[in-house]
Order: C-alpha cells, then structure tokens, then sequence
C-alpha cells in the first residue's frame, strides 16, 4: 500500500537480501536497524544534524514541552484547506523530507495520514525511536536530490526547516515537487535575507564550527550556551538589551517568542543553537524568489508569505 521504494541509482526495483538491499543492476543499500539507507556515504554534510537530533530527540516535540508550537506551525503552513484534507477519512499519503528527530511527524501522524519520514542523517534513528514504524510510518534515510521513489507518489509533500540546508534550495524544491501527485500539495520553507544576521556574531562563529567533528561542534555549542544563556534569561523582559546582546551573543534564545520554562528554553537554546552554528549550507531566498520557483514549476494556488523562520509557502500540483 506504500509508493514503492526504489533504487535511488537507477530506480529500478528492490529486494531484500540479509541485511542489504540490492536492485537488478547490482547497487547495495544497507538495511540497519529496520531503517533503509538510501545513502551511499553514511558520514555526509548532515552528519552534525544526525547527532543533535539524537541528542535532542525529544525537545520540539508538543507531547513533550505541553505546547503546540509545532501544531500550530505546521497547521499554518499547510493551509485550511490542506489541513482539512489531511483529517478527513479518504487515505493520504504524506512525504515528510527533512524528517529530524519527529516534531512534524507526530503532528502529521495525528491527523491520520500514513507518512513516509526521510532525513539525509542518522536523525531517522531518533525518528524511529519517537515514533516507530508501524502500520501508518515508516522511515527512511534518503537525500531529498535523490528520492528513492517514482514521481509523483505521494499527495502531500511537506518539508520544513530543511531546504535551505541542502546544497541546491532550488534543485531540493524542484525534487520535492516531482514527488507531488497532480492535485497534491507542497509545503516548505524558506530562510531569508535579514538586517540582523548581518550585524550578529554568529554567522563568524560557524564559519569555525562547522568545520570541526560533529562531537566537538556539540562540546562548543554547549559551552557557548553555558556563557550565555544567563544574560539572555536575565534581560528577557527587555526587548532593547535582548536586541542588543544577540549582536555579541551567537546563542539562539526564544523567552520573546516561545511560551517555555526555563528547561525547556535552555534545551530549545542548546539544540537551534547548533543547528545555525554547524550546518555546512545555510542559503537565504525572498519571498519572490521562493515564489517564482514554483511558477517554473508550473505549480498553482501558490501561497508565499513572510512568517516563521523567513519565508513559508504552498502550492498544488494542477490535475492533468
């Protein structure tokens, strides 16, 4: 009953033999710990993400921090009519790229879609340890430039906080869409261009963690988050000395905009922290440049807005 998985390769067929997979034309794919590795080199640009998300595995999930801040976003993205859709009582077939440790997934999984979650890292390790795989999930680790999958398969495509850490948005977004069936959905995001994060420190600092192991870019993520988290707990009734000390500060801090405790705010601050400050790719694109990607796309009922972390956006596949 799932879009077939295919060899990433050549796309030919699948069959199981021990613990790989193996297509007609001879390419190997691991099978480890009940997850198919679509990957040819288990290290790869992703591999700081796979250990924070394993790190962090429960920390953006609703059921954890008692919020529904990723319902809410997630809901937003989508769309009401989208929304709807997706809890109706018709069977939809959702792709989730970028998959992380699960914050999406237990959304989407609550709706009642059966959802196929990919992530390029070994963050589908924490995915499959939240929500394991079961009659309406599975897992993959797969890159999203290639899908182990024909186009056209799956009736939603939603990819949030992952695009602009590919290598190509442009060419993640274009394989994204031809994964959409006609009539289906695509949701993304989008970071964008800002005053900000031209004035700050933290884009000086990644350009140095990002090239150390993923296991000293955690060790000097936590230690800037031990110095200071303080200060940005202590004026985070002040709007003006919070603006003025994320410019020294490259420590990510939510208490103007997240309704957490002082836990949750601190895990929260250690774990986006270390994904601005160890990703190897990190692009920007406005909301008319996201938009007019669609539109080479031939999409339709195409939304794009300012929102979130910068830019999100809709559109549809049109009907043959």
């Amino acid at each position: 009953m799932w879009p077939e998985v295919l060899c990433p390769e050549d796309g030919e067929a699948l069959v199981a033999e021990r613990e790989e997979i193996v297509c007609r034309r001879g390419h190997h794919w691991r099978n480890d710990l009940g997850i198919p590795r679509m990957i040819p080199e288990p290290d790869n640009y992703t591999a700081a993400f796979g250990l924070q998300w394993n790190v962090y595995r429960k920390t953006q999930l609703d059921s954890y921090t008692g919020t529904t801040i990723s319902r809410d976003r997630a809901r937003r993205c989508v769309g009401e009519t989208c929304w709807s859709a997706l809890h109706s009582s018709q069977r939809l077939d959702v792709l989730e790229a970028g998959c992380g440790a699960g914050r999406f997934t237990e959304v989407l999984l609550s709706t009642g879609a059966y959802v196929t979650s990919v992530d390029l890292s070994s963050a589908v390790e924490a995915n499959q340890a939240n929500f394991p795989q079961g009659e309406r999930h599975r897992v993959l680790q797969a890159d999203i430039l290639r899908l182990p999958f024909a186009p056209a398969q799956y009736d939603i495509v939603f990819c949030l906080g992952t695009v602009p850490y590919t290598p190509n948005p442009e060419e993640a977004i274009k394989r994204l869409y031809e994964q959409v069936k006609p009539g289906g959905w695509l949701i993304v995001d989008h970071y964008t261009y800002t005053l900000s994060h031209y004035t700050k420190s933290a884009p000086l600092v990644r350009m140095i963690l990002r090239r150390m192991s993923p296991a000293e870019g955690l060790k000097w993520t936590e230690r800037l988050v031990k110095v200071f988290f303080p200060f940005h707990r202590a004026v985070r009734r002040n709007r003006i000395a919070q603006a003025l000390l994320s410019r020294v500060s490259p420590v990510l801090s939510y208490y103007h905009t997240l309704p957490l405790g002082d836990d949750l705010q601190r895990q929260w601050s250690f774990l986006d922290t270390h994904n601005s400050l160890t990703g190897w790719y990190k692009h920007f694109r406005t909301r008319g440049q996201v938009g007019r990607i669609l539109e080479r796309l031939g999409a339709e009922d195409i939304w794009c807005a300012y929102g979130g972390n910068g830019v999100e956006a809709r559109c549809r596949r049109p009907l043959p």
